[in-house]
């Protein structure tokens, strides 16, 4: 089986850096057009278009806030417009307001909900809506469509001082078996993955220097992970390679998700 993404149409859900940034361009790489999806940060979103198509590559950004539902209808149909399908979605948006439960505003609560869990259920409807409105091509891909949700090894672990983050993964992942249960039927894909300690731009200074160190006590294997872990695990699940996997949560962790700090005390 060939392992090719060429001539399909992918869209990335926060992708104007970290794990969603490496997604796309991973994505660009076996030959995806690529839609990079940013809230805020134009300026990089843009910059990666760029070096797709310096690539030889098919890519658009498109501004647009995932726990909007005009906005998500906006976003796929920018995408429709300019390339007139879409057979990979990776419901990526994600972000952190982290206080003690006690401390926790209602604001903070409800946004983290909205973009991380929200966020990716309307990404994620309008996907198979395409999915079911648009031509099966199985030269291009087995499946109709495939939905990729970020999770994190927090749908597992609890995470004091973290809880509408933890709260929102745990949704995060009961959402992806609930619709992979659904539309497996209609040949639709639905995974997800779930990165460990991942060192990006955002988090430099809890996977660097003294605290990296300190991380790497609950990482079995040994070394914090690179954005191009989770994006590689990404592009197969978006591959023909893994057709018999659905509604299936792949953690990409090093082990963290094995609780060892418990490995002498058995």
């Amino acid at each position: 089986m060939i392992f090719s993404l060429k001539n399909q149409v992918a869209l990335v859900t926060g992708a104007s850096s970290g794990l969603g940034y490496a997604c796309a361009e991973a994505l660009a790489k076996e030959g995806a057009s690529v839609v990079v999806n940013y809230h805020s940060q134009a300026e990089p979103a843009e910059e990666l278009v760029e070096k797709i198509c310096a690539d030889g590559g098919r890519a658009i950004a498109v501004k647009g806030d995932v726990s909007k539902e005009t906005d998500v209808e906006n976003l796929f149909a920018r995408t429709l417009a300019e390339f007139g399908r879409l057979d990979i979605l990776v419901a990526n948006s994600g972000l952190q307001k982290d206080a003690a439960s006690i401390d926790m505003t209602l604001e903070d609560w409800n946004t983290v909900i909205n973009v991380n869990l929200t966020g990716q259920f309307l990404c994620a409807r309008a996907a198979l809506r395409q999915f079911r409105s648009q031509e099966h091509r199985p030269e291009l891909s087995r499946a109709v469509g495939k939905i990729i949700h970020m999770s994190s090894v927090h749908q597992l672990i609890p995470w004091a001082g973290h809880v509408n983050y933890a709260a929102s993964k745990g949704g995060v992942d009961l959402l992806m078996k609930s619709l992979a249960q659904e539309v497996g039927e209609d040949r639709i894909r639905v995974n997800a993955v779930a990165p460990g300690a991942i060192a990006t731009a955002i988090n430099k200074e809890s996977t660097s220097g003294e605290a990296g160190k300190e991380l790497l006590r609950l990482i079995p294997y040994g070394r914090i992970g690179a954005a191009e872990d989770v994006a590689n695990a990404v592009v197969w699940l978006a591959s023909d390679l893994s057709d018999y996997v659905h509604g299936t949560t792949l953690f990409i962790d090093g082990g963290m998700s094995l609780y060892p700090g418990f490995r002498d005390n058995g």
